[in-house]
């Protein structure tokens, strides 16, 4: 059984960063919740965020995973990010992607009990987290779980095996990116017919582009 703590975000001014801990397969997940601004907030809806590799230095505090979620909280979604296991206060040990995506739907059920949230949800990843993203979406398609849009920033073809994604999918990826070439991104999204915004410049960590990724989805929401 999962369980979790309880802390009344709602009593808590909007547009706030709250950090929480829940507890999932592998022990305690740490999780952070960007509360969008009260008069944005009409149907609550989850966007749930993926960080890059644990093992390379990913946390959910990533430059570009705090981007998105700032980015979805603007958009009016209740942006959920949590650390992957053994990364910053969650327990467990890194499983691959495997025990990652049991842990983001462990997050997902709790944020969506917590804010009562029925809206379909966003998933939006970063890195390693496009790949665990890619796995979590038909988990909630066989649950009947509608999965509004996914954004895809580095993603993370040719290193993990990234699945399909859907062709309203914004796939973002900088031209320069020497950890996950965009060579590798095209040659995914070939066969899917799956457009691909090229970011002119950016290495994989978008230095100095930051504020690019948030204007190309808000232009394509």
């Amino acid at each position: 059984m999962v369980a979790w703590s309880r802390v009344w975000f709602w009593k808590i001014p909007m547009n706030k960063t709250q950090r929480n801990f829940i507890t999932g397969a592998a022990g305690r997940i740490e999780v952070t919740v960007d509360l969008p601004k009260a008069e944005l907030l009409s149907t609550p809806a989850i966007a749930l965020i993926a960080h890059p590799h644990p093992l390379f230095g990913g946390t959910m505090d990533n430059k570009v995973t705090q981007t998105l979620a700032r980015t979805f909280a603007e958009l009016g979604y209740i942006s959920v990010r949590s650390n992957f296991r053994g990364v910053g206060q969650t327990e467990g040990i890194h499983d691959e992607g495997i025990g990652e995506t049991d842990d983001l739907l462990t997050v997902l059920t709790w944020a969506q009990s917590e804010f009562a949230a029925h809206g379909d949800v966003v998933l939006a990843g970063f890195s390693f987290g496009t790949f665990v993203n890619s796995m979590l979406a038909p988990r909630l398609s066989a649950q009947n779980q509608a999965v509004a849009r996914m954004v895809m920033v580095g993603t993370a073809a040719g290193k993990w095996a990234v699945q399909a994604v859907p062709q309203d999918s914004i796939v973002i990826h900088g031209e320069l990116d020497e950890t996950i070439p965009l060579y590798d991104v095209l040659r995914w999204a070939e066969p899917q017919d799956l457009p691909i915004t090229v970011v002119a410049g950016a290495d994989h960590f978008f230095h100095r582009r930051l504020q690019v990724i948030k204007s190309i989805i808000m232009r394509q929401w």
